[in-house]
């Protein structure tokens, strides 16, 4: 068996704990060696552990075998292991204890800890070596208040939501989001701080009398790129982490999102559509569709200002460049009232505030987008990061695109004739057509951060992005239908985004009070040209007339705002969160139809303002609950709003956990559907009014429990929502016929066609259960997860009864499997669901009216009577890391597979009238997509 030399091991008694690793790093540049070395690199490293008092475990055969002729001649001694190391292949770790490893392959730290620690205790007759240092004198002071802030050493970035404790006590706290933590009636000036973070190597601080005049800064080492059961301590590990005392919290680490199978980028939103309750099928949407909701009822927050459009080409990326995120959260339900304004979920994404300590670099390339980013500090008290990305069409992204070229035929009635009373089904109706959308979109990041004093804080922030998106395409039709015309020519022609940018001020007033105050900005802009041309309509007297119609869209939004937000920790038993805030909205939509002017001229602003408050409380380490409230004031309502909410959870045993939420919540602006089956439903944002557009509302049931231990969650969580006020839009014809089937549409060659606006106000409900079973530690990990639900609207215009919902999604299965193994990452994930509800027409007859023209009629089914093939799909990657001699990440090559069988999933389909034919378009999500991405950093 493979051991540690007995002269390393007396050499590791002697250093045990006394040196830390920020101190054995500078020790190691410090140290100069003069030695003239000829023997096995086992001696060598021997000789320097002894002679420079630093701590050095490796495994001996290997090494042994490994021979060194080398004079080094006033070299430190980093130069030197590192030289060394690199000759023969291997690499050196640092650990947060100052012990330094050497390692053939990463995945070899964990059996070493593991020799180490029995070495040690052999060593001293059974006695652990101590792992901190210990206490310089006795304790002075006793039930002591400390509060402290964590932070990542390497960067001096602020780490939010990381575990604080008191070694050997109850007390236990999470850091805020700047990373700051408080704890009451700790035991004395001597006791120590246990700190773990996702990623990061859990390390301990011992306190002292003069440690407590001043914030406690802890600094934590990025752990090595190994197995989760290596790098992470505690609950929280891996790409994907629940809260087991919060109701439906997702946590995400952007760091670990290469393990994830991508078709491009590094995505954070798309990651959360892996997990329960986030539909995981739309591929047209980065947006996230929870429980039963749509992407406009989540709110995203980026730095404190809201991010309207999260997506970015056809929703295959989000709006989101992860080398500028340092932190994300997704509230599934029930969530805190220190958010408010939309009925469904909110996304918390913390931008990253630069390297306080050297500048660093990084780009990643893929063959659909390129991204770069530059941090770095601008002083001993200001930082400034950079980020910009874009995509490209190169050859290789349009012969993936190409499968949407495809053109096929199929025909339903005779030449000329309708579907008659039989009424052809949607899948054999029509011409289908599939296209290929040519686009690109940019996004650029920007953050520059001020440390005024230890306690204040400024920073400002920038973000903005654009998408064009043309989806113009031809489509050609047999002779018969044509009627001398060559085709269709379709002009479809979309720009949008975001532009959003904040000034935050940081202060800590006390050791505990803490605020944040912010001035936000942030606009949205959607621009639509939709024209066809070239279609004849044949009259009574047979003769043929060209006709040609277009839309003309534009939706506006702009929204300024100003918020405070307070955190004040009374014990380590109740924490009060409070604030305030105030917005000015202001939205504008055009429509415009074929040139004839604007038709529909909207122009419409309101006040927003408000104040919640929370109550954070925790008798006992079973035990939390949080009540709270928030009350709003809408201008053109004229009226309070208040949403209670309250979320509690209970620990049964340190595995099981029991908890459940329930509130009240208000959406002042909706992304509202304007239903066209003809030429696809297009959404766009509205303000609630005192009139047509309601202030909607919803009401959240959610109970769940979960066991876990060190290795593997099971989690089961259920939920209810009741839905009041939701907007649904239509343009209609002034001169409505009456009705006919589940509902029609009409055309008339010799009519002016003019529009009318109508909203439709509903209700709906939303219920669902998910199942999860997550494996967290070891070489393979992943997670299994099962939702059943059901998502319902009633609105008057299409019935008295609920019918299933456009986002409504019965059953969904996800599959996710990860394996690490060294350097190299596999995963493989598989999803499943039924396929989505939509409304079909099912047939088209014309009448002559008394004037003598024709009008043609379709006949269309019940609202969402039909439903889309069900979506399945399997992606595959693998990506290797590449790593310095010191065992630190500097980019990684990647390779995907997305849809690796090539399944055909539907997206959506229009339809188009031709001479009583309706030709139906399929537009498909994409098939089989290969993905080639690498991530280089450089300081």
């Amino acid at each position: 068996m493979k051991k540690l030399s007995l002269l390393l091991i007396t050499t590791l008694v002697f250093c045990a704990g006394a040196v830390q690793a920020q101190q054995t790093q500078k020790k190691l540049k410090k140290i100069v060696v003069n030695h003239f070395f000829s023997c096995p690199l086992d001696e060598l490293l021997d000789t320097l552990a002894l002679n420079y008092q630093v701590r050095i475990v490796f495994e001996r055969a290997p090494l042994h075998e490994m021979d060194v002729v080398e004079h080094f001649f006033e070299e430190p001694l980093k130069d030197v292991i590192a030289k060394v190391c690199d000759e023969n292949s291997l690499h050196y770790w640092i650990e947060s204890t100052g012990t330094i490893y050497i390692l053939q392959n990463t995945d070899d730290l964990a059996r070493l800890q593991k020799m180490n620690k029995l070495a040690l205790q052999a060593a001293n007759t059974g006695i652990k070596a101590k792992e901190i240092e210990a206490p310089k004198a006795k304790p002075k002071h006793f039930l002591v208040n400390v509060n402290g802030r964590v932070i990542d050493q390497q960067t001096g970035e602020s780490l939010p939501s990381a575990s604080v404790k008191i070694r050997g006590t109850d007390l236990s706290t999470m850091t805020n989001s700047d990373g700051y933590f408080t704890l009451f009636r700790v035991p004395s000036d001597t006791s120590v701080v246990e700190v773990s973070y996702t990623g990061f190597q859990t390390d301990y601080f011992r306190l002292s009398s003069e440690k407590l005049n001043s914030p406690l800064i802890c600094g934590l080492f990025p752990s090595l790129n190994s197995l989760n059961e290596v790098t992470i301590t505690g609950k929280k590990s891996g790409v994907m982490n629940t809260d087991s005392r919060q109701v439906g919290v997702l946590q995400l680490s952007p760091a670990n999102l290469d393990k994830l199978p991508t078709m491009g980028d590094k995505d954070i939103l798309r990651a959360f559509q892996l997990m329960p309750g986030v539909a995981g099928t739309n591929e047209s949407s980065s947006g996230a569709y929870v429980r039963g909701g749509t992407p406009d009822q989540n709110l995203v927050v980026l730095d404190g200002f809201t991010i309207y459009q999260v997506d970015h080409l056809y929703g295959f990326f989000s709006a989101f460049n992860a080398s500028a995120v340092k932190d994300v959260q997704m509230y599934k339900g029930g969530f805190t009232s220190k958010y408010g304004g939309r009925l469904s979920s909110v996304t918390e994404i913390n931008g990253k505030e630069g390297n306080k300590n050297e500048t660093n670099i990084g780009t990643d390339l893929s063959l659909l987008s390129a991204s770069g980013y530059l941090e770095t500090p601008l002083s001993d008290k200001s930082t400034l990061l950079l980020a910009v990305r874009r995509s490209y069409q190169g050859p290789f992204y349009n012969k993936i695109f190409n499968q949407f070229n495809q053109t096929s035929t199929t025909q339903s009635g005779a030449p000329g004739g309708g579907f008659g009373g039989r009424g052809g089904g949607f899948g054999g109706g029509g011409f289908a057509n599939q296209i290929t959308p040519s686009s690109y979109f940019y996004d650029f990041d920007a953050k520059y951060t001020y440390n005024i004093s230890q306690k204040d804080k400024v920073s400002w922030s920038l973000y903005t992005g654009t998408d064009k998106t043309d989806n113009s395409r031809d489509l050609g039709l047999p002779s018969f239908l044509s009627s001398g015309s060559s085709g269709i020519s379709i002009v479809d022609y979309t720009k949008y985004g975001n532009l959003g940018s904040s000034i935050k001020w940081f202060r800590q007033w006390n050791k505990k009070l803490y605020s944040n105050n912010y001035i936000t900005y942030s606009s949205y802009f959607n621009d639509r040209n939709r024209s066809s041309s070239g279609f004849s309509q044949i009259d009574t007297n047979g003769i043929a007339h060209t006709l040609s119609n277009g839309t003309l869209e534009t939706n506006n939004l702009k929204d300024v705002g100003y918020k405070s937000e307070w955190e004040w920790t009374a014990s380590n038993k109740y924490k009060l969160l409070f604030g305030g805030f105030a917005n000015y909205k202001k939205i504008d939509y055009e429509y415009t139809q074929n040139d004839t002017g604007k038709l529909i001229n909207q122009h419409n602003n309101a006040m927003l303002a408000g104040v919640y408050t929370e109550l954070a409380i925790d008798p006992n380490n079973k035990f939390h609950i949080q009540p709270g409230l928030r009350a709003s004031y809408f201008g053109p309502t004229s009226k309070p709003y208040f949403e209670p909410r309250l979320s509690a959870s209970y620990n049964l045993t340190d595995k099981i956990t029991f908890k459940g939420a329930t509130g009240q919540f208000y959406q002042f602006e909706n992304q509202v559907i304007r239903q066209d089956v003809l030429g696809g439903n297009r959404n766009f944002w509205v303000l609630s009014n005192n009139s047509n557009i309601p202030v909607s509302q919803a009401r959240h049931f959610i109970l769940g429990a979960s066991y876990e231990n060190d290795g593997f969650l099971f989690s089961v969580e259920g939920y209810y929502k009741t839905l009041d006020g939701l907007t649904q839009y239509t343009v209609q014809q002034t001169r409505p016929a009456g009705a006919g089937g589940g509902g029609f549409m009409s055309f008339n060659q010799n009519q002016t066609q003019t529009v009318e606006e109508k909203f439709y106000e509903g209700t709906g409900r939303t219920k669902g259960i998910e199942l999860l079973v997550q494996k967290k530690l070891g070489r393979y990990t992943g997670w299994v997860s099962y939702t059943l639900a059901n998502a319902q609207n009633k609105f008057s215009a299409y019935g008295d009864n609920y019918y299933d919902a456009d986002q409504d999604v019965r059953h969904e299965f996800k599959s996710i499997n990860m394996y690490h193994y060294q350097r190299w990452n596999f995963a493989a994930t598989f999803l499943f669901s039924t396929g989505h509800p939509y409304t079909a027409p099912l047939s088209t007859y014309t009448v002559k009216t008394v004037d003598g023209n024709a009008i043609t009629y379709i006949n269309l089914s019940d609202k969402n009577a039909e439903r889309l093939p069900a979506y399945h799909r399997l992606d595959l990657s693998a990506s290797y890391d590449l790593l310095k001699i010191d065992g630190k990440k500097v980019g990684s090559i990647g390779f995907s597979l997305f849809n690796v069988y090539n399944h055909v999933n539907s997206w959506y389909r229009e339809y188009q009238l031709q001479n009583n034919q309706v030709i139906t378009t399929n537009v498909n999500y994409l098939g089989f997509t290969p993905n080639l991405t690498l991530s280089l950093r450089w300081k």
